[in-house]
């Protein structure tokens, strides 16, 4: 048994607060020695993880609770290859809060309800801030510098302030960095709120960084405070994060949802099957007007194309019908996914090797206009279900694992919400992809809003937060096509089939790359 496989194991246990008896710390560190050093890595944190799972007496754990922890995680190891491709619902997504004591995130196993009370409201703003400050205060620019270090004279380190310093003081101060939310507490001034106050703001003089600031969304506001109002010289959002860097320091914790007990990113066996598969495809589309005769001879087109080598997945995006909801639109949709069902089984070798993905589009059949939506209801899609086993209806936005890559689908216009409600509109059209992915990447979050513009529901604000940021965003928005990469995330938008000359996008997990595509007459 290696001295310093038994020091790791002792010292991980104990920055979680718990410790080992010896017969237990012995049991571990022979089976961890058998392994590399970042396998060891990886197995402690997991371990660790599934042992905080249980209700526990004591923080002395005995070899038996150990010899469990071990078991479960070699079963969820082995469970990996059966978990190639996950389609997560919103509704069942894991509840992460980050603790600032312990100054790591901990999973939340209370119950939800659906229609929370006002506190869920608040607690809803309240998560969104501490995930970034938790994220800014450790980026470069705000990280304090280690004492004997010499800085770089180029390198100029700040210190972010909260609101409640700003109204404690009485003189004038200058040269201020605050982090805080866009509110009008009153009509026609703007405020920057956050946990410990808020502060009226003068925005006449403020440079606004690239991105579309609206109300309730989380900036990084700098300028000098004087006589209750906080005089904005320049205003940008809180920096973004690489999902790398974010998991250097949560480690395995899988954010993403799904039936693995860790992050996918952390399965070597996931990574091998990925690489070994070269030929895996996501073929993308939006606006797919089932009832219109010729968007239904350009989706047999499509068929055809691809039936002798099939796509692992197809996403299709509502709306899937062109009309507005009204008193014939579920008997219409109804037969019109009987003749798409027909269409699919007519290439028996496509159906038995795709994946076919519905996500409701915001005027198909739901209870409301409210994010997350659910899956369009099981009376309309009973016969296509039936007929190909493998179309699963899911629900808006969804999640998809595929091998260790995490992919993202979010139905909403979103595009052109963000530009009615945004304080200070791009100055060229054709930046407004770049700062609207901006917008989503900084904010950590798919629709950075106000809740009466896009309603949400408090209790699953979580299913819209993209943290630790994903390999791909699929946005299905009526706005032109587009691919855009920040901070290592790619956001491609499919744009309209049916308005936009049946064009649709193909997402090649092998090397990360979106490609145009269209059928032509």
């Amino acid at each position: 048994m290696s001295v310093r496989v038994k020091s790791s194991v002792i010292s991980c246990f104990k920055m979680h607060g718990l410790s080992l008896r010896s017969d237990a710390t012995k049991y571990l560190s022979e089976i961890l020695s058998t392994l590399n050093e970042r396998e060891q890595e990886d197995w402690l944190e997991r371990i660790v993880e599934t042992v905080r799972k249980q209700p526990l007496t004591s923080a002395l754990l005995k070899k038996d609770l150990i010899e469990a922890a071990v078991e479960e995680c070699k079963q969820g190891d082995d469970d990996e290859n059966d978990n190639v491709f996950n389609i997560i619902s919103s509704f069942s997504l894991p509840r992460f809060t980050f603790n600032q004591e312990q100054k790591k995130f901990l999973r939340d196993s209370k119950p939800v309800n659906l229609h929370g009370n006002a506190d869920v409201k608040t607690a809803l703003f309240l998560d969104r801030y501490t995930l970034l400050h938790q994220r800014t205060s450790r980026h470069n620019l705000f990280t304090p510098p280690v004492q004997g270090s010499t800085l770089d004279s180029k390198t100029t380190k700040f210190q972010l302030k909260s609101v409640e310093f700003l109204l404690g003081s009485t003189a004038k101060i200058g040269e201020l960095i605050v982090l805080g939310m866009l509110t009008q507490i009153k009509e026609g001034k703007y405020f920057l709120e956050d946990p410990t106050g808020a502060v009226e703001l003068d925005l006449s003089k403020a440079q606004f960084h690239k991105g579309f600031f609206t109300e309730n969304s989380f900036v990084l506001a700098e300028g000098w405070y004087e006589d209750e109002v906080f005089h904005v010289n320049g205003l940008g959002f809180p920096p973004p994060e690489p999902a790398d860097v974010s998991r250097s320091f949560f480690g395995s914790l899988n954010f993403f949802g799904g039936p693995l007990p860790t992050c996918a990113k952390s399965s070597a066996k996931l990574a091998a099957l990925e690489e070994s598969n070269q030929d895996a495809m996501f073929v993308l589309l939006s606006d797919i007007w089932l009832d219109q005769v010729r968007v239904r001879e350009k989706l047999a087109t499509l068929f055809l194309g691809y039936s002798e080598m099939p796509p692992t997945c197809f996403i299709f995006c509502g709306n899937f019908s062109s009309a507005p909801y009204g008193h014939n639109h579920i008997k219409t949709l109804q037969e019109s996914f009987k003749l798409l069902a027909d269409m699919i089984c007519e290439h028996p070798y496509l159906a038995e090797n795709s994946k076919f993905v519905f996500v409701p589009g915001p005027q198909d059949p739901g209870p409301a206009s409210i994010l997350p939506r659910p899956p369009i209801p099981a009376c309309i899609t009973d016969y296509i279900t039936q007929r190909v086993p493998s179309a699963v209806f899911t629900t808006n936005p969804c999640r998809i694992q595929y091998c260790s890559q995490e992919i993202v689908v979010f139905r909403e216009d979103i595009i052109m919400k963000m530009c009615r409600n945004s304080i200070k509109f791009p100055d060229s059209r054709t930046e407004i992809p770049k700062n609207f992915m901006k917008s989503v990447v900084c904010q950590a979050h798919l629709s950075p809003l106000p809740l009466h513009v896009s309603p949400v529901y408090w209790s699953y604000d979580n299913a819209l937060r993209i943290y630790p940021l994903p390999d791909l965003i699929v946005f299905g928005d009526k706005y032109d096509p587009y691919t855009v990469t920040t901070a290592g995330c790619i956001g491609t938008n499919t744009g309209s089939f049916s308005k936009n000359s049946y064009s649709f996008k193909v997402y090649y997990p092998s090397n990360k790359t979106v490609e145009d595509s269209q059928i032509e007459d």
